[in-house]
């Protein structure tokens, strides 16, 4: 089998590596930074993003977040079905 991601430089604006499920959590940050969370059940979403700040933000069904994230809190998230893009 070919593996076009073999011997290509990853980049923020190309696809990701991986969809890893998401579990929120208040203390336990997420094994990777993702470059953007898939939310298949709307509702809101706490985050502590790539660069250290917490927002609260609400998600519809089936939405992508394109924005960097570093940990899910469990308080205050009411949306569920998340997992994390992944390029590294």
């Amino acid at each position: 089998m070919t593996n076009p991601f073999a011997n290509r430089a990853m980049h923020l604006s190309g696809p990701a590596r991986d969809l890893e499920p998401v579990v929120p959590d208040d203390v336990t940050p997420l094994t990777d930074v993702a470059v953007a969370l898939y939310i298949e059940t709307g509702g809101t979403l706490s985050i502590v993003t790539e660069k250290g700040t917490q927002r609260s933000v609400a998600v519809a069904d089936f939405s992508i977040l394109p924005v960097g994230v570093s940990q899910v809190r469990a308080s205050g998230t009411t949306a569920s079905g998340i997992h994390a893009f992944l390029v590294s």
